[in-house]
């Protein structure tokens, strides 16, 4: 199952309020994830792994109460993985090590900084006006066309395009500024 941070965040929201499908399926696909994680970064030691994987289910579900519903569900629960990674090394007492002719598969499914840019571009959307955040999201992020956008929120197009225009000429300031600007 490929699922995107939205999907993982409402499952755990789910899982969260008692929803045991929910939850299942949360840590089954976490399961699958994980398990690429960690064989990425332990030359395929299937063993430790699996111990990795588990451990870091574990802490997952011990901690889950402590897991902040209004962000994102995959910066918190890689955070975690890193943690049981590091502590990992810690203990055998070595670092990581990957053969040459695996190296470039390390760093195709790294998403760490994906996530951080949605983050990111989530808080600098929050601020801007509701109407002008769900503009940019449906011209820019659901790549609705400006018609499209314009007669689903009963504006004209010129409307939308300045609209747009000028809350992305704020994100920019917003973002250059390191959050500063209103």
């Amino acid at each position: 199952m490929q699922a995107s941070e939205s999907d993982l965040r409402a499952l755990m929201i789910a899982s969260l309020d008692g929803d045991a499908v929910a939850y299942r399926a949360l840590l089954d696909t976490m399961q699958t994830r994980l398990r690429i994680f960690f064989g990425k970064r332990l030359s395929r030691d299937t063993a430790e792994v699996d111990d990795l994987v588990q451990e870091t289910l574990i802490a997952i579900h011990t901690r889950r109460g402590t897991f902040d519903r209004s962000q994102m569900f995959t910066a918190w629960s890689y955070a975690i993985a890193r943690h049981k990674l590091v502590d990992h090394f810690r203990r055998s007492g070595r670092k990581p090590t990957v053969p040459l002719d695996d190296a470039p598969s390390l760093f195709v499914e790294d998403e760490s900084a994906g996530v951080e840019a949605r983050y990111d571009i989530e808080k600098a959307l929050e601020s801007l006006p509701p109407a002008t955040q769900a503009l940019i999201r449906d011209i820019k992020l659901r790549e609705l066309s400006n018609a499209e956008a314009a007669q689903a929120r009963g504006m004209s197009e010129t409307a939308v395009k300045v609209a747009v225009h000028r809350g992305l000429k704020k994100l920019g300031s917003y973002l250059r500024s390191g959050g500063d600007v209103k």
